[in-house]
């Protein structure tokens, strides 16, 4: 992730990621406690979903225009020009701070939000030219960090600025604005530095598009359905914005409720405090970005979804239980962790599934999805809250919403999902260095031999390899009923005596399909730190003729506590192992086991 940031580019870009945030945050924390103050109970719940409600409008009506620019001009040129526009909005935003004029503010939040509309699709769809694919998750994830960053400062730059500016006597929403109008001079100045930055973006666009956008055909809709119709088009893609649709509906119903129930439940009134502690959850998204990046150092982890999925739901049932303010805050933090854990890894495998030519139609087509589901459920929490309902019962059925996005994405992302806590586990414990990845091939068939030291080699080598490995397992293992189901769905490919025959020709066929199978030719856990005799029986498998083998050979495992010789393993137990993984270079599968045996034990020798 550190080379990434020697791109040129990328730290400017940063920058002007964070000023956008921070400025568009700054007038809604402005209008939002103004509402906090003045008004109370379902009045103010009402305003503040439709508050937000005016910020997603303009996702959704300009859902075609903004892809259309973000594909026919230089993404830099769409965020420089958004940047430019900004400074005329916040400068009327301003005026109308010292004008008093609360209705005009108000109203000025749906023209902010409509150039961040136009600005998305060519922040995020940036992402993917400025880095490329090798650090497209690091890149998404810095971006989310940075904008929850802007987010979390600006929540408590403008509400402590607020809160210090206005008396408790102030009831009125006009001389509110009036008493904090000097803040707006903040969003002028923020807009300003970031056009500046935003003009010195490195154009990425080497291949010039020559599209033609046709008025009519936006106002009939023809546009419409065509985007979603590309939108659609990869299924795994139209999937990745439903679930990610789903998360921000949900936040945003916890945002817009959460005032008003701190207020009537808690008794809190001060809005720095609220604030406060919702800002926990960017802080939160944060920790999450950082520890999605880390673990995503060889490919898009999507493992972190479904944990992601089911801490969301848990801290969601737990909010109306939870009568501390402090403990409130812990909660909003998990959130915000949990909620990296979707947004990171989905963002970025939507960018590189997304071609390029049609990259910024996918990502106004994901802002105009996601935002008509979260107006309409904003839409559901206003019309709730004006019938009286209690915003505890709301927690309660977005708790249920988040059931609902665990079975959305628990086929998909179930199975990654346990590789994942298993590798967070092991690498709290170890420290796996690997040499040689380069020579796994991804598009044809791969047999993987390598030493055998431990029960958890199996684990080291998936680490890093995105495609799934079919194992080779001894079949009395493979029918323990607790374990059965799980290596099922894990390609597992049992293999004994009696039905060696079958489990070859099974591996014969997934090697022919351009799998990845791996198996021990030692044939069992080495007790010493030699390699054993190797068998012959991998010989029988035939891949066809573009299947490869690659040999390998793990260092550091023996000794370990998951190794057959302990060999003292417990003095050293605070200490992290280090464990090296080297991979040879890729040769035809008709080495013979003496020969294979040679090629390790050269690898050992080098270790």
């Amino acid at each position: 992730m550190r080379d990434m940031f020697a791109l040129v580019g990328v730290l400017n870009y940063l920058v002007v990621v964070f000023l956008n945030a921070f400025t568009d945050l700054g007038h809604k924390i402005i209008i939002q406690n103004t509402i906090f103050k003045v008004y109370d109970s379902s009045e103010q719940i009402v305003l503040t979903a439709i508050i937000n409600a005016m910020i997603l409008l303009p996702f959704i009506l300009i859902f075609s225009p903004a892809g259309f620019l973000a594909d026919r001009f230089g993404k830099h040129t769409i965020m420089k020009h958004s940047s430019a526009f900004a400074i005329v909005i916040t400068l009327f935003i301003t005026f109308s701070y010292y004008q008093g004029w609360f209705l005009f503010a108000f109203l000025m939040t749906f023209l902010l939000a409509l150039q961040s509309a136009i600005y998305s699709p060519a922040k995020y769809g940036y992402i993917k030219e400025l880095v490329g694919d090798k650090y497209i998750t690091s890149g998404n994830g810095a971006v989310q960090a940075i904008t929850i960053v802007a987010i979390l400062g600006g929540i408590i730059f403008y509400s402590a600025f607020f809160e210090s500016m206005v008396a408790d006597n102030f009831h009125n929403s006009e001389d509110i604005l009036k008493e904090i109008a000097p803040l707006g001079w903040f969003l002028v100045i923020g807009s300003v530095i970031e056009w500046f930055l935003a003009s010195k973006l490195p154009n990425k666009m080497f291949k010039q598009s020559h599209k033609k956008f046709d008025f009519k055909k936006y106002v009939k809709g023809t546009y419409l359905f065509k985007n979603l119709k590309i939108t659609k088009r990869k299924p795994e893609i139209f999937e990745a914005i439903i679930a990610l649709s789903i998360l921000w509906s949900i936040s945003q119903v916890i945002l817009a409720i959460f005032g008003e129930y701190a207020k009537s439940k808690l008794g809190v009134t001060n809005a720095l405090v609220v604030q406060g502690v919702m800002a926990l959850a960017g802080f939160g998204i944060v920790l999450g970005s950082v520890v999605v990046s880390i673990y995503s150092k060889y490919f898009i982890n999507l493992g972190y979804i479904m944990l992601g999925a089911i801490g969301i739901t848990v801290v969601v049932f737990i909010v109306p239980y939870t009568a501390s303010m402090s403990l409130n805050a812990v909660l909003f933090l998990l959130f915000g962790v949990f909620t990296a854990f979707i947004i990171v890894p989905l963002n970025a495998y939507i960018q590189y599934l997304a071609p390029s030519v049609h990259l910024g139609t996918i990502l106004a087509g994901n802002n105009f999805i996601q935002n008509i589901f979260m107006f309409t459920f904003l839409a559901v929490t206003t019309v709730f809250a004006y019938l009286g309902m209690d915003s505890e019962i709301l927690f309660y059925i977005m708790g249920f919403v988040g059931i609902y996005l665990i079975y959305l994405v628990y086929n998909r992302y179930s199975l990654i999902g346990i590789w994942a806590v298993l590798t967070f586990i092991f690498s709290i414990r170890y420290k796996v260095e690997y040499k040689g990845l380069e020579n796994i091939p991804k598009n044809q068939g791969v047999l993987l031999l390598g030493n055998h030291v431990s029960w958890i080699d199996w684990l080291i080598i998936q680490i890093p390899i995105k495609k799934r490995i079919n194992f080779m397992m001894e079949k009395s293992i493979y029918n323990y009923k607790i374990f059965t189901p799980i290596l099922k769905k894990g390609k597992v490919i049992p293999i004994s005596p009696k039905s060696f025959k079958d489990g070859v020709l099974e591996a014969s066929r997934r090697l022919n399909d351009s799998e990845i199978v791996a198996l021990y030719p030692e044939g069992e856990i080495t007790e010493n730190d030699e390699l054993s005799e190797f068998k012959s029986g991998y010989e029988l498998l035939k891949g066809g003729k573009d299947c490869l083998l690659v040999p390998y050979f793990i260092d550091g495992m023996f000794g370990s506590i998951f190794a057959r010789n302990k060999n003292n393993q417990h003095s050293s137990w605070f200490k992290r192992r280090t464990i090296s993984v080297e991979f040879a270079k890729p040769i035809f599968n008709d080495i013979k086991a003496n020969e294979l045996q040679k090629t390790i034990q050269r690898l050992k020798d080098k270790s």
